[in-house]
């Protein structure tokens, strides 16, 4: 990955020209190298992990795309560990250029990955794949430069003092490490919470500007051509301009990429500590649109649908203790507590942005029929895995898995093997529970019928179906005989009508094309994918 030089032959000359002249003493000297491999590491991982938690946010599948990051900058470090090699002789001036371009490409990254994803999103065909494509070449980019890095601080370093080649490349590794350490704490607990992932980009830049030209013009000055040294603080002055002017326009640039993936009448949007939440419309006629991470999901048009679909067939039967996975908007609470003989209902969700704002927003809390200002409602702020795992045994009559769906990576715990299996173990006996399966057409079925044979696999029995828009969900039960529930007949309860009504569990079936024997799901082999 990191090219340590060979030792040269017999003989050879050293590639440097002789000691540096330093302003300060050789350890001052070393000690400030070592510093600026620091701070350099620490920039160098927060862009990595920028590109990481972006890409993850515009493309939904953070797994492909945490591999395809790091397999291509490790891959591109290789590369520019090779290509340093010829700047050597040159290695001061060459380090100060490298970090005036990284901090340029690295600090812009964010930003240009988030306009790709804005502006170019929806225009389909080639520009489809805009984003995967500019974020590979920013990871290509992003590596190239930080593997130049090292062999030329390993040059400078030696022209400090010189000393055998494995104790200079175990000094550069640890400053090289720590610093890697100090970035990758400071991204999620520093930089995100406080800054966010655009301001938190250009910051990072500018760091990693100041430290690169500070090192080079400040330390080894006395190496460089006047011309040299004008040149290189024009061009970072350049580059600390242009992430200063960016960082003041931030604001600007996401109102507009927001109104660009949203429209015009985006109204709420905020960032919780697990996705960004965004609510269109709901005044002045306009109907009320939720946005999870840039998704849809929950439309006032016909959102109804898909909750009626969800809850009413699992309340066939006793349903007076209620148990809500997920559903942080409330909407499926709402459907809920419509039917007579509910005593209580738990809400497990994980964002308790979401929750605070279904309870507070005046037009969602009004979708959701004011649902958490209800006294039989609790809410609970938790991972519905985690909070499965304490749960009490056999407490809940009917089980709610309003799930974002199979589909994403990061939800592939909630749709395991050993997730039903906890979920079983807090239903009663005669108990139901219902799990959103994604989309039941071709090509993407196959997650619906993992669900399926998942569920199975789990010791329940299910009935699969649809909704009124061809989306898949599982009604499953303990005991030996499916469960019942289902649209033309009496599983359907009254007054609450499904409008409209749910295709019958074998025309489901028809319709989404069962895909056979499929091996379950489980938390060491997820299998959604495909």
């Amino acid at each position: 990955m990191i090219d340590p030089h060979a030792p040269a032959r017999p003989g050879a000359p050293p590639s440097w020209r002789g000691p540096a002249r330093l302003p300060v003493g050789p350890g001052t000297g070393r000690f400030l190298v070592l510093a600026g491999v620091f701070v350099c590491a620490a920039c160098g991982l927060v862009y990595e992990l920028e590109l990481v938690a972006l890409s993850a946010y515009v493309t939904g599948d953070p797994v492909t795309q945490t591999s395809v990051v790091l397999s291509v900058m490790v891959f591109a470090m290789g590369i520019g560990s090779l290509v340093a090699k010829r700047l050597r002789r040159r290695a001061a001036a060459g380090f100060a250029v490298i970090e005036a371009v990284l901090a340029l490409v690295g600090g812009c990254s964010a930003m240009a990955l988030h306009a790709v994803f804005a502006w170019t999103g929806d225009w389909g065909g080639p520009w489809a794949a805009g984003p995967r494509t500019l974020m590979v070449a920013f990871s290509l980019a992003i590596g190239l430069l930080i593997g130049a890095e090292i062999p030329l601080l390993m040059e400078l370093i030696q022209r400090i003092r010189r000393q055998d080649a494995g104790g200079a490349v175990a000094d550069l590794f640890a400053a090289d490490y720590v610093g890697g350490l100090a970035g990758g704490l400071a991204f999620p607990f520093l930089l995100l919470p406080l800054m966010g992932q655009l301001t938190g980009a250009l910051l990072t830049g500018a760091v990693n500007a100041v430290a690169g030209g500070a090192l080079v013009l400040g330390l080894f000055g006395r190496d460089l051509t006047r011309r040299a040294r004008l040149v290189l603080l024009a061009a970072n002055l350049t580059v600390l301009g242009v992430l200063a002017a960016a960082a003041v326009l931030v604001d600007d640039f996401e109102r507009a990429a927001r109104t660009a993936v949203y429209g015009a009448d985006v109204r709420v949007a905020v960032r919780t500590d697990v996705q960004e939440v965004v609510l269109t419309g709901g005044a002045r006629g306009h109907p009320l649109g939720l946005y999870l991470d840039g998704r849809l999901r929950v439309s006032a048009c016909d959102g109804h649908r898909y909750h009626e679909a969800l809850v009413h067939p699992a309340m066939n039967g006793p349903h007076a203790r209620v148990l809500v996975l997920g559903g942080g908007d409330g909407l499926a609470a709402r459907e809920v507590l419509r039917f007579a003989g509910v005593r209580r209902v738990r809400v497990v969700e994980p964002d308790a942005g979401l929750l605070r704002l279904a309870a507070t927003d005046p037009a969602l809390s009004a979708l959701n029929g004011h649902a958490y200002d209800d006294p039989r409602v609790r809410v609970t702020a938790a991972d519905a895995f985690r909070w499965l795992r304490g749960a009490p045994h056999a407490a809940y009559d009917v089980v709610i898995a309003d799930l974002p769906g199979p589909g994403r990576a990061a939800g592939a715990p909630l749709y395991s093997q050993e997730f039903y299996g906890l979920a079983r173990r807090a239903l009663a006996p005669g108990g139901r529970l219902v799990v959103h399966a994604g989309p039941a057409a071709s090509p993407r079925r196959r997650a619906l019928w993992t669900v399926d044979s998942t569920l199975r696999a789990a010791g329940l029995r299910t009935t699969p179906y649809l909704d009124a828009r061809d989306r898949g969900l599982v009604l499953a039960a303990p005991g030996a005989r499916p469960p019942l529930g289902l649209a033309g007949g009496p599983g359907v309860p009254r007054p609450h009508t499904l409008t409209p009504p749910l295709l019958a569990a074998g025309r489901a079936e028809a319709a989404a094309g069962r895909i056979p024997d499929l091996p379950p799901s489980t938390l060491a082999h997820p299998r959604y994918r495909g």
